[in-house]
């Protein structure tokens, strides 16, 4: 069963021998003799890290054309270091491949697509993702880089969270119909931001609660930590308050992941009766602060309840019908879908939709995912999946032995990933770009974390902004 175990996880792959024999790995390296008398590559690394950070810097806040303006540029990057890099194997990671995979799934799917033309819309940008994802797996190697990508986004983030708390405390106005108008909350301030909407705040803001609780450990001095712990305090207090039930499913999932991992990583430390009793001990707490904040405020138990409400509460009946249609678009085209991306979904969709029902996208991840390119790209993505919480599970370990603090950043994208999946099941706002590059980032700071079985040693020690 262990043999069967690598094998699925790819473990025991040989990405070096595989890249020298590779034909898609052959033009790696083409440049390298002008890369060598270049003085800006030099600071390749750092140049990349810039471009990342203008994306995370400022896509809460610039329309998605100029977010694709920046993820060509990073294409183009991306490639210019592809084809001047030294050639070597030891920057693929299982994940990569894995990704390359699904890329090529997604292909064959738009090469297939009744809609060819929308899905090729679909299918650019889709590359366009996969492409910032090499990119930062490879600039993410360095700690340093890595910090200072993630401080970029935390402060953006906070800045987001403060715009949503001062909506909720002086009023903000509805820009669409979020809250059912017969339930107890119709008149209930949903704060969005900058973003417009308050799904696709909380799903921004997310993986920055997740971070921020893991800048407390992470970082050493007690003025960061600070920071982070206020940062924590404010973004929560904003996805909260943006009575997103998807959210608040993806927060209680993360920060429950999160907990669990942050117990496994201090119980080397913790006296005999702590190691055994503190993981029943923290889920019996956790349970009683969740119940209580659900019995005790009326708004936060009124949204609760309406999960529960099945078709009476009309966000749900909404859903279920889009559900039953996507279903059947499945059933059309069960092997490789329509073609990726919102527009083909847009194409195809009132076929099979119900009278008043019109919908942009699935409002489920892995519907989303199997109409897109069918039960082949929904198994490669859970394939995906499998390898990275194997690989990124791993990694905690072996960082746990030598008590590196960089572990924190990927405990935190474990337990961020976690929570977007759970989030996704009830809604789509991770195919928007101020979330999507988000989901890459966590990816790629998985897959950043790699190191062959071959490679021995202690990571680097990180060198981050704030100490």
């Amino acid at each position: 069963m262990n043999s069967i175990w690598q094998h699925l996880t790819l473990m025991n792959l040989s990405l070096p021998q595989w890249s020298h024999s590779s034909y898609l790995h052959r033009g790696v390296g083409l440049l390298k003799a002008w890369r060598k008398g270049s003085w800006l590559m030099q600071w390749a690394d750092e140049l990349g890290a810039l471009l990342v950070a203008l994306i995370f810097g400022l896509s809460p806040f610039v329309p998605n054309a100029l977010t694709g303006v920046l993820l060509i540029a990073c294409a183009g990057f991306w490639l210019l270091l592809t084809l001047s890099d030294e050639g070597e194997g030891d920057r693929l990671t299982p994940i990569h491949l894995l990704v390359l995979l699904y890329w090529g799934i997604a292909t064959v799917a738009t090469a297939m697509s009744p809609v060819r033309v929308a899905a090729f819309e679909g299918w650019t940008k889709l590359t366009l993702y996969i492409i910032l994802f090499a990119l930062m797996a490879r600039v993410l190697r360095s700690p340093r880089i890595r910090s200072v990508v993630i401080l970029v986004y935390l402060l953006v983030a906070l800045l987001v969270s403060v715009v949503g708390l001062r909506q909720w405390f002086f009023g903000a106005t509805a820009l669409a119909t979020w809250v059912d108008q017969e339930s107890t909350l119709a008149g209930t301030t949903r704060v969005y931001s900058f973003l417009g909407n308050p799904n696709l705040l909380a799903g921004y803001i997310l993986p920055a609660v997740i971070f921020s609780a893991a800048a407390c450990f992470a970082w050493k001095r007690w003025l960061p930590k600070a920071l982070a712990l206020s940062m924590w305090v404010i973004n929560a207090s904003c996805l909260i308050l943006t009575f997103s039930r998807g959210g608040w499913i993806g927060l209680v999932v993360s920060s429950f992941v999160l907990l669990m991992l942050l117990i496994y990583w201090f119980s080397r430390y913790l006296p005999r009766f702590w190691r055994i009793w503190s993981l029943p001990i923290a889920l019996g707490v956790s349970m009683a602060v969740v119940i209580f904040a659900v019995v005790a405020v009326d708004p936060l138990r009124d949204r609760v309840m309406s999960m529960f409400a099945g078709r009476e509460d009309s966000s749900n009946n909404f859903r279920i019908n889009v559900w039953m249609a996507v279903i059947e678009m499945i059933r059309d085209r069960p092997i490789l879908g329509i073609g990726p991306g919102n527009d083909a979904f847009n194409k195809v969709y009132p076929r099979y939709q119900q009278a008043g029902y019109t919908a942009l996208s699935a409002y489920s991840i892995p519907l989303e995912i199997a109409v897109e390119t069918g039960l082949v790209g929904l198994t490669c993505f859970l394939w995906i999946l499998l390898v990275a919480f194997n690989q990124g599970w791993v990694q905690v370990h072996k960082l746990r032995q030598v008590a590196n603090r960089e572990a924190f950043w990927l405990i935190a994208a474990f337990a961020t990933m976690m929570g977007m999946l759970f989030h996704g099941l009830v809604d789509t706002v991770w195919y928007r770009p101020q979330v999507s590059t988000l989901w890459w980032l966590m990816l790629a700071l998985v897959a950043s974390y790699y190191m062959p079985h071959s490679r021995t040693g202690a990571i680097e020690e990180p060198s981050p902004q704030l100490r």
